[in-house]
């Protein structure tokens, strides 16, 4: 460790690392020094986005392997492959991976798309955490961070599982912190508002989504991967080594208002009715 490299000699493994704030957390922490290994399901987007970003400058580097993170036996095998990496057990794991396919009113919920979707956010979060805390106990401790949502505790209709599954996730995580804190292991969460990122281009674009996101911010700009990946090199870094059972919100401020409509995009899919709770007979 150096003050100009505070993470040299520290192994990471960021899920969902391919692109957006997974990326962007993987640069920083390389940026000062941590050998990072990203994970994602496909790997000729994680090697892109490996190239896409170019040497880093100073001792800490870049490295992929493939992993679905609802496979219990393929995140087993990033845990090891991110260990054989760094030379050692790791001292940083990021839980990034998500998404969602669930989407509409509770009463016309697709259990496909709910099940799709709570595997991915809950379920994967909770394989990093299993096999990755594993990896920072037998190194001596560390700090796990799990990438949530204001959706987890601010009401955002029509989300489907998305909200409840982050929800989930904060409690997971600080059940985990309350476990693992005598192995000197830390864990918290972080609950971004809208951050641009390619997941959400339909929103950043423009239209009656955003600006009910921007009414509702205080800080009137929308939200860069950057930002995220600020508050996660604090929570794995020398600075934050008392802190364990956190939900972070990074919102600018919008979790002092209210969540988002998504009216616009639900509305002409179900119907005024329909939003409602009106399902035909």
């Amino acid at each position: 460790m150096s003050a100009t490299h505070p993470l040299e000699g520290t192994g990471a493994l960021v899920t969902g690392g391919g692109s957006g704030i997974g990326l962007a957390c993987a640069v920083r922490l390389a940026t000062d020094g941590a050998t990072v290994t990203i994970c994602g399901r496909t790997a000729e987007r994680l090697t892109s986005a490996i190239d896409e970003t170019g040497p880093i400058d100073g001792p800490g580097s870049l490295h992929a392997i493939a992993a679905d993170v609802t496979d219990e036996a393929a995140m087993a095998a990033a845990v090891q492959a991110a260990e054989a990496n760094a030379g050692g057990p790791l001292g940083i794991v990021v839980a990034n991976a998500g998404g969602s396919t669930s989407i509409g009113p509770v009463t016309q919920l697709g259990r496909d798309e709910w099940d799709a979707t709570t595997a991915v956010i809950l379920t994967g979060t909770m394989l990093a955490l299993k096999y990755g805390a594993a990896s920072l106990v037998r190194g001596g401790g560390g700090s796990f961070v799990a990438i949530s949502s204001t959706a987890g505790s601010l009401v955002h209709p029509w989300f489907g599982a998305y909200g409840p599954a982050k929800a989930a996730v904060n409690q997971l995580c600080r059940q985990a912190a309350d476990e693992l804190g005598p192995s000197a292991v830390r864990v918290n969460s972080v609950c971004p508002g809208l951050i641009r990122t390619e997941m959400v281009e339909m929103i950043t674009a423009g239209g009656g989504v955003l600006d009910s996101y921007e009414e509702n911010t205080p800080i009137d700009r929308i939200g860069e991967p950057d930002d995220i990946a600020a508050m996660v090199r604090f929570l794995v870094g020398p600075e934050s080594t008392w802190l364990t059972g956190q939900v972070i919100t990074v919102d600018g401020g919008q979790s002092l208002r209210r969540g988002p409509s998504l009216a616009e995009f639900i509305e002409p899919l179900f119907g005024a009715d329909g939003l409602r709770g009106v399902v035909g007979s």
